[in-house]
């Protein structure tokens, strides 16, 4: 079943033609309409004119996330403010946050986009979701919120946190799709679990975003709550979630090549990467009115695969999100993302998906420490000996996987703190 057969499975030489035409617009759009792109536009010598095929792209020059936070609070926008129904914002944790309008029209894509990604994972105006991503600020909970409105379907606007509430919920009203970040479902499939609930589930998918997950959590994920879990990908930069998603194949998440352009470029050198080489994801909006964003670095490592996939939709494919070169830790001038780490230990059935990873600096020499929880039946049946064995093998797994010296603490169950949003995977205590 397709939302928009026609849009999602379209000829790819129709695609970029499309591509082609609304690169032209979006350029101009930019440049008549927003004075940063004017000034980056006349400097670099181009123009709509010189965008010929989509390929021409890569010669405009990138926008970074401190070009938002340079323009704060309004400064990309490209409409008058009289024309933005609605503004989302980061959190500002490290100062001003960044902040990103819509029109009604940017709403009504949008939530278009979001209803594709339900009607992936199996949605139909039948379904019942229930979103446990934030809402306000945050793009997650009104970005999924308007789009089970648009499939027609119910939507329970349970947003995050207090989870006895959500599972009451869940089970009361016969949720079948659950949306939140992966963190957080893991933490309800273990309340689930104790309350011993699980056969009152009447989920079938569930749609997980705003953090990397390893294809370990998921495999974790569908045997606790007995469903299919999808991943979702997006950012609020340039939509919110719904930029992407998984099909029911999931062999990658589809990227809505109607309404954005993606490339790959080596992030050291900023050169674009052919099909199938990681680097780092750059998307241009290609329809966004209220704040178009022109070759946007992402900052997230992933591969683009074109080749039609067995869904028979034609959008390219991007394999999970590797990780992030700003969330990226380097220990010893080794590259460590947490999802690699993830993987590892989620290969083990003696621990459970719940980890930290604290670095800290012993004089000149820094060290990576692994905090990785024991599951119940681990910790009442294994002997201190058997324990320690565990611990050593993990241990060689991931130094062999990350090529540098690692120290795997196991901990109790439950003694890893929790998180009702995005888990807090790393702890650096070098900068503390």
């Amino acid at each position: 079943m397709y939302l928009e057969k026609e849009a999602e499975c379209m000829e790819r030489t129709e695609l970029q033609e499309l591509q082609r035409e609304r690169l032209k617009g979006i350029i101009k759009h930019a440049y008549e309409n927003v004075p940063f792109y004017h000034r980056r536009f006349d400097e670099a010598g181009l123009s709509a004119d010189d965008v010929k095929n989509v390929e021409d792209i890569s010669k405009f020059p990138f926008t970074l996330k401190s070009d938002l936070r340079d323009n704060y609070p309004f400064g990309l926008f490209a409409v008058p403010r009289s024309e933005v129904v609605r503004v989302h914002a980061s959190s500002g944790t490290t100062g001003k946050p960044t902040v990103v309008g819509y029109t009604a029209k940017d709403i009504d894509n949008w939530a278009t986009m979001i209803a594709r990604c339900l009607v992936m994972a199996g949605g139909t105006p039948e379904s019942m979701v229930q979103v446990a991503y934030g809402y306000g600020l945050f793009t997650g909970g009104l970005g999924l919120h308007y789009g089970v409105e648009k499939l027609g379907a119910t939507v329970v606007p349970a947003s995050g946190g207090n989870t006895p509430r959500q599972i009451m919920l869940m089970l009361d009203f016969g949720v079948d799709i659950l949306a939140c970040t992966p963190s957080y479902a893991m933490y309800l499939a273990e309340a689930i679990e104790e309350m011993g609930a699980k056969q009152d589930l009447k989920l079938k998918a569930g749609i997980f975003g705003a953090e990397p997950w390893s294809n370990q959590m998921r495999i974790s994920m569908e045997e606790k709550l007995n469903f299919r879990a999808h991943d979702i990908y997006g950012l609020s930069e340039i939509m919110g979630p719904g930029v992407g998603m998984e099909c029911s194949c999931q062999k990658g998440l589809h990227i809505f090549e109607d309404h954005f352009l993606a490339e790959v470029i080596d992030p050291e050198t900023g050169q674009v990467l052919p099909y199938g080489e990681k680097g780092e994801l750059v998307l241009t909006t290609l329809t966004k009115e209220a704040l178009p964003m022109i070759r946007y670095r992402t900052r997230d490592i992933a591969v683009l695969n074109p080749e039609v996939c067995a869904c028979g939709r034609t959008h390219v494919r991007m394999e999970k999100v590797l990780g992030r070169t700003d969330d990226m830790i380097i220990v010893r001038g080794v590259n460590v993302f947490p999802s690699q780490v993830e993987t590892i230990l989620l290969r083990s059935q003696y621990v459970a998906p719940f980890y930290q990873l604290v670095v800290d600096r012993r004089g000149t020499m820094d060290e990576l420490e692994v905090h990785v929880e024991v599951t119940e039946e681990t910790l009442k049946s294994a002997e201190i000996r058997r324990l320690e064995e565990i611990r050593n093998r993990i241990n060689r797994d991931l130094e062999s996987s990350l090529g540098i010296a690692v120290r795997v603490k196991l901990v109790e169950p439950k003694s890893i703190e929790r998180s009702e949003g995005k888990a807090k995977r790393v702890v650096d205590r070098r900068t503390l």
